[in-house]
């Protein structure tokens, strides 16, 4: 859909991402007509995201190719390509998309855990009255009452793929906080634990309560 929008239109086009900035990104049309209302005239729609996460973004132009923002295609994959590994930027320095340290924020408080952790984690949330959601592959079942699990993905394509929607679901439900265990870094698992940190952002440790 895109090409075919640049064909018919002839010309260049420069756009930013159809969300908020730093909110969590839209996968669907009605997600961009829910974040951005009557601030655009049109919508089109192309369908839901096929991956979920953004694109891979890769430096070409110093002497080694650099992932600058992991995302679809994994490193894995690159390296096939390429013939050698294609390390990540390590500098900080933010010369890509979405890669500021807070970023694809919902309004719910984001707190990564380990999945040891998390049952514990839960319950000094809930005994200090928040609302809790959980993010991660296989749940364990002793989770305080009331506690509200998001999906749960049930392998980490799926995870990809409903990231954002369960992100999303969670400023729905009202969650106050939303404790997420990454999946492994092998794979698309990169891109979204890199997703998760930067949703957690400097805010992780302005709410959670005291306790384990």
């Amino acid at each position: 859909m895109a090409l075919a929008l640049l064909t018919a239109f002839g010309g260049g086009v420069a756009a930013p991402s159809a969300n908020r900035f730093g909110r969590v990104s839209p996968t669907t049309a009605a997600d961009v007509r829910e974040d951005l209302g009557d601030d655009v005239d049109v919508v089109l729609d192309g369908g839901p995201c096929r991956v979920g996460v953004e694109s891979t973004i890769v430096d070409c132009s110093g002497p080694d190719p650099v992932v600058l923002r992991p995302g679809g295609v994994p490193a894995e994959r690159l390296a096939d390509i390429l013939g050698r590994p294609v390390p990540a930027d390590r500098s900080g320095a933010g010369r890509a998309p979405g890669t500021l340290p807070s970023h694809y924020a919902p309004r719910a408080t984001v707190e990564l855990v380990t999945a040891a952790a998390l049952p514990d984690r839960a319950a000094a949330h809930a005994v200090a009255g928040r609302s809790v959601g959980v993010l991660a592959l296989g749940p364990p079942n002793e989770l305080p009452a009331g506690v509200v699990v998001l999906g749960p993905p049930d392998d980490v394509e799926r995870y990809a793929h409903d990231l954002y929607s369960h992100l999303r679901e969670a400023d729905a439900r009202a969650l106050d906080v939303v404790l997420a265990v990454a999946p492994g870094e092998a794979g698309i698992g990169s891109a979204v634990a890199d997703r998760l940190r930067r949703a957690a952002g400097a805010r992780e440790r302005a709410r959670t309560p005291e306790g384990p």
